[in-house]
């Protein structure tokens, strides 16, 4: 079963990366631990992690007005994961674009 959906590649995290570049951050599955994620890293961008992070986020609530009147929803909750990588190891998310 995979637990990483996708790389994190967001303003925030490349700021992350280029203060530390052994920094990378990815979306996970709620249910996923830090030694899974820790293990699918490592097998799919062949790399040696020392460290994992993780934070939840709760989806939060939201409305706006439109010309149909109120329209009320709730954004998706999530998991993010924060992989500190080994020295000298890199990951490019951008080489199979």
């Amino acid at each position: 079963m995979a637990f990483i959906i996708k790389p994190l590649v967001t303003e925030k995290m490349t700021k992350i990366t280029d203060k530390q570049p052994s920094r990378y951050g990815f979306l996970v599955r709620p249910e996923a631990n830090k030694l899974e994620i820790k293990k699918e890293v490592e097998s799919l961008y062949n790399v040696t992690v020392l460290d994992v992070n993780t934070a939840r986020y709760s989806g939060k609530r939201s409305s706006r007005y439109t010309k149909a009147g109120l329209v009320k929803g709730q954004k998706n909750a999530f998991k993010k994961a924060i992989v500190t990588l080994k020295d000298g190891d890199m990951i490019d998310f951008y080489s199979n674009l």
